[in-house]
């Protein structure tokens, strides 16, 4: 099974650092979070990983090569223009013609990439998504009210959960079907068109570890982090 990770973004909320790197190769501990990823990848039995580049791509290259350093064979797709989280997949050669795994080039992550594949296999979909809970506390007071102002209910700093998309997904080769070719297009842009379509697109919930590292003070404390989740995230 190919393993397609998404790399070629401009980082622009870890600006200035991404002026001169790609947000993939920012280190955590003595390692690129991309290497992070592919030796994860690497122990869960993918041996063929596609990276899609775009920005500063040539230093993604440098790093990775043609894989053999971790004994297995990486090869590499790239954009002449941006297109959206999604898009990239329509540039990629030599074929998706099975389940194949898509991930996002800057996350940390813990999953347990065989029961993830177990999961999307039982379900029969061709799209599931590695979701996560989480929770907002909102630091205000909060309440509704009707349309004659009345207020109806508060709550003094509610908390609020919901799901997040961890940025790894399992697609079938159909789901191509859905991108269309040359224009930005987005995960966002995906999930609208599938349910649109009425098409199944389940959510396997991990309840481990997971860091995507976005804004300077979120990759500040995945690096804090990563000294007492290192360990689970290199080993299975």
């Amino acid at each position: 099974m190919k393993a397609v990770i998404l790399a070629g973004g401009e980082g622009t909320r870890l600006l200035p650092y991404t002026f001169v790197l790609p947000k993939p190769l920012m280190p955590i501990g003595d390692r690129a979070i991309l290497e992070l990823l592919i030796r994860r990848l690497k122990r869960f039995g993918f041996r063929e990983v596609i990276i899609s580049i775009g920005h500063l791509g040539n230093l993604i290259k440098a790093l990775c090569g043609d894989g053999n350093r971790w004994g297995i064979t990486i090869s590499y797709s790239e954009e002449d223009q941006p297109l959206g989280t999604i898009g990239p997949l329509t540039l990629i050669n030599g074929g998706l013609g099975e389940t194949f795994l898509v991930c996002n080039g800057d996350i940390l992550t813990d999953l347990n990439m065989h029961k993830f594949l177990q999961f999307h296999k039982e379900k029969g979909g061709i799209a599931t998504i590695a979701g996560i809970k989480r929770e907002v506390k909102i630091d205000l007071g909060v309440f509704e009210c009707d349309g004659d102002h009345k207020i109806g209910s508060f709550t003094e700093k509610p908390k609020r959960e919901y799901l997040a998309s961890m940025g790894i997904y399992l697609f079938e080769p159909e789901i191509l079907n859905y991108v269309p070719k040359g224009i930005p297009f987005g995960f966002d842009d995906l999930m609208y068109a599938l349910m649109s379509e009425g098409i199944p697109i389940y959510s396997y919930i991990h309840d481990g570890y997971w860091f995507d590292i976005g804004i300077e003070e979120d990759f500040r404390r995945a690096q804090r982090e990563f000294e007492g989740h290192g360990e689970r995230i290199t080993e299975d």
